[in-house]
């Protein structure tokens, strides 16, 4: 039983050192680095959060072994087996260490590059990180990982053609991302009408989030092969048009006055920018009931169209009105031969 004594210190000193290194000298440095404002070091030390206690308590339990064996209460073999072990929990530590680094300085260089998606690129980088921490794992129990490796090369085919449309959607999204053609935040209107901001492009599908607070889910695949148009490539100003209409006996040229003068109004609230573009007028066609033309004005963003609109609308029929610029309706002449 006194045997037994050492071992179960080494182990216990190693859970409270652990415990002890988390709980007071990561949160001094914590507060130090805040302090500094420093970002790496930072994301270093919220990725050692529980894997320093791992590596104290694998420690303490390498402790207790060595003492085992000295006491010769452990055989060499039982005592290699353990180390093994120890040694394997040490490297999937690591990993698990190496992985959070990489999703934090990826959700970093993400977020300071515009409209690339951090979920996609991620996970990609947790996977890779836990696939080679794997195979160091069995190269370190005593597992070759040739005859693995060969097996993962012969078999990759038909790993891809039982998952190949989960692998047509990850390239699918790799090549959205590169290609830079959608990006999270923009404002994308699908060839079936649907429109709304990209949220997220993950590594099956790109999440849309309509104006109305819905969302659609779009197969990266379906996206990458269908014809689709974005409002904010290459920039986010857009021309909208309005159609209007007056009357024969006006005068267009008063009308181009009035018109122009009230959607640089609307310009002024909703284009605030320094800028040439003025809005303009464009007469279309003599209609049936009135001379028809369209209005051409620009908004910061497209989701500025829908309140200018709205503006312009409002404020274009009270000008007129205060102009005696009449707005037709259809109408029809009916003449009777007696």
């Amino acid at each position: 039983m006194l045997q037994l004594i050492m071992p179960i210190a080494f182990i216990l000193g190693g859970y409270i050192a652990g415990r002890i290194f988390e709980k007071i000298i990561l949160n001094k440095i914590k507060i130090i680095l805040s302090r500094n404002q420093i970002a790496g070091p930072e994301i270093f030390v919220h990725s050692l959060r529980g894997v320093t206690l791992v590596w104290f308590l694998i420690a303490g339990i390498y402790g207790a072994v060595l003492s085992l064996q000295f006491n010769q209460i452990f055989s060499q073999n039982i005592a290699d087996t353990f180390i093994k072990i120890l040694t394997a929990c040490f490297i999937y530590s690591v990993t698990v260490l190496i992985a959070r680094l990489g999703v934090s300085f990826v959700e970093i260089l993400t977020s300071r590059t515009e409209g690339v998606s951090a979920s996609l690129l991620s996970n990609l980088a947790k996977i890779t990180i836990y696939v080679f921490g794997f195979l160091t794992i069995l190269q370190t129990l005593g597992f070759s990982i040739t005859p693995i490796l060969a097996t993962l090369g012969i078999g990759g085919l038909a790993v891809a053609l039982a998952f190949q449309d989960t692998l047509s959607n990850i390239f699918s999204g790799l090549y959205l991302i590169i290609s830079k053609q959608v990006r999270p935040g923009d404002y994308v209107k699908l060839e079936t009408n649907q429109e709304g901001y990209v949220i997220d492009i993950t590594w099956r599908n790109t999440v849309i989030k309509e104006i109305p607070n819905n969302i659609i889910v779009v197969p990266n695949s379906k996206l990458a092969s269908a014809i689709f148009t974005n409002y904010h490539l290459p920039s986010k100003e857009i021309t909208i048009k309005v159609e209007l209409g007056v009357s024969y006996d006006s005068d267009l040229e008063k009308v181009e006055q009035v018109t122009v003068e009230v959607a640089q109004e609307i310009m002024e609230k909703f284009y605030q920018k320094d800028t040439n573009f003025q809005a303009f007028i464009c007469y279309e066609n003599m209609g049936d009931y009135s001379i028809k033309f369209n209005v051409y004005l620009r908004v910061a963003e497209i989701r500025d169209k829908r309140f200018a609109i709205h503006e312009f609308i409002k404020k274009i029929h009270k000008r007129y009105k205060q102009e005696n610029i009449h707005i037709p309706f259809p109408s029809e002449d009916i003449y009777i031969k007696r």
